[in-house]
């Protein structure tokens, strides 16, 4: 078999994956991550980049090369109940350098990050490997078993860090203990092309018991409609032209596109929605950050940019160590007692969202009376920058310290 060594092995080429090898490597550490397939190129992943992941960005100088690429901008957020229409955020009032929500396809930010880091020759990328069993040595995670399309692989590594998602293999081979928060719906995600005359920016539509966001991307809507949790299959069985009813009935001004562009159910892609967290991150050797240590709602689109905070703090607190030795289990430690207050912050809100917003929605068989919130931010201009704030921001927001070598 064959036998790899390096300093760090990230499992994942995920934004938490990419975004950490490449702070790593620009500080001059060996390390190594794993991407399970060949490309990174996959629909429907979080392509929502926060103001706070654009001023990592800043701070990295990489901000300019990264706005060159194609991507949309969200400076508002609006929210319609029937053929009312509020709003509720505001990002022109943030203290951040770029007052917009960056939309970009998710291939396309990581294939970015992998290219600036190939300028460092201590930065290694191997794809289509994925790891598959966690390897122990003396009671503490040497590196992992990783499977090739020439074969296994034996990767040693002083620290490994599972970034492999909320389907992670690696931190159910770790046994760290883990609890469900849970979530009471599932979302379908859809295309629906842009015409001319179109509105702008990100948009949420509350009608007859259905919740259904667009968000604009250029030249399509990517657009997501919320139904209760296992209730895909029901829909499936009600039939293709039940469904564009449905769609038809809340996809406003886009109605008239439902038919011509929805041809069969494999154009649908299905989210499960899971929110959970483990109640430790780490164990002697290894470290779970992203969605591998705390799977998020898609409430507020916060995902990937929470995963990059984890990143970016995990650099700041490891890195230094990594360069000269490998981490104690005291200061793995120290990443997320550095990060569990924001995930536990973003969840409550996630959760309490989900149960006191979205499934009274929808189990109503009318359209409901916007709550007292949204009718605030409406008519209070002012107030949608604090909104807006917590969703670009998000709390303890993290900046990059560990300097380039």
């Amino acid at each position: 078999m064959q036998q790899i060594s390096t300093t760090c092995l990230i499992a994942g080429g995920g934004p938490a994956g990419m975004m950490l090898v490449f702070l790593l490597a620009r500080a001059g550490v060996d390390v190594t991550v794993l991407e399970k397939h060949k490309d990174f190129l996959r629909d429907f992943r979080g392509d929502t980049v926060h103001p706070s992941t654009l001023e990592v960005m800043h701070e990295l100088g990489l901000l300019e090369k990264f706005l060159a690429l194609p991507h949309s901008e969200i400076r508002n957020v609006t929210i319609a109940f029937g053929d009312e229409e509020f709003a509720m955020a505001d990002f022109s009032k943030l203290s951040t350098t770029c007052k917009f929500i960056a939309l970009m396809p998710q291939w396309d930010f990581l294939d970015f990050i992998a290219a600036q880091a190939k300028a460092f020759p201590n930065f290694h990328l191997m794809m289509q490997t994925e790891a598959k069993d966690l390897l122990i040595q003396n009671g503490r995670i040497a590196g992992v078993l990783a499977k090739t399309p020439d074969g296994n692989v034996d990767i040693r590594a002083g620290l490994t860090v599972a970034a492999d998602g909320r389907t992670s293999i690696l931190r159910d081979k770790s046994g760290l203990p883990r609890i469900e928060l849970g979530a009471p719906f599932d979302v379908l995600w859809l295309s629906l092309p842009v015409k001319s005359g179109d509105p702008l920016g990100l948009q949420g539509r509350v009608k007859d018991g259905q919740l259904f966001v667009m968000i604009y991307r250029g030249d399509y809507w990517q657009c997501a409609l919320l139904i209760p949790k296992g209730g895909f299959d029901p829909i499936k069985a009600e039939g293709l032209s039940r469904f564009r009813e449905r769609l038809k009935k809340i996809a406003g001004f886009a109605a008239d596109r439902v038919d011509e562009t929805i041809t069969g159910f494999d154009q649908v892609r299905l989210l499960t929605v899971a929110v959970d967290r483990l109640t430790e991150w780490a164990r002697p050797g290894f470290l779970a950050i992203g969605d591998a240590a705390h799977a998020m709602s898609p409430v507020g689109g916060v995902g990937i940019n929470l995963a990059i905070q984890d990143s970016v703090a995990t650099a700041n607190i490891l890195g230094p160590i990594l360069q000269t030795r490998t981490p104690k289990f005291a200061e793995l430690k120290r990443v997320q007692r550095r990060r569990m207050f924001p995930t536990r912050v973003i969840q409550a809100f996630q959760v309490a969202a989900q149960n006191l917003g979205l499934a009274p929605i929808m189990g109503a068989t009318t359209t409901p009376r916007p709550p007292f919130i949204v009718r605030l931010l409406n008519a209070w201009p002012w107030a949608r920058q604090f909104p807006a704030r917590f969703l670009g921001i998000g709390p303890r927001p993290e900046h990059v310290r560990l300097q380039k070598k």
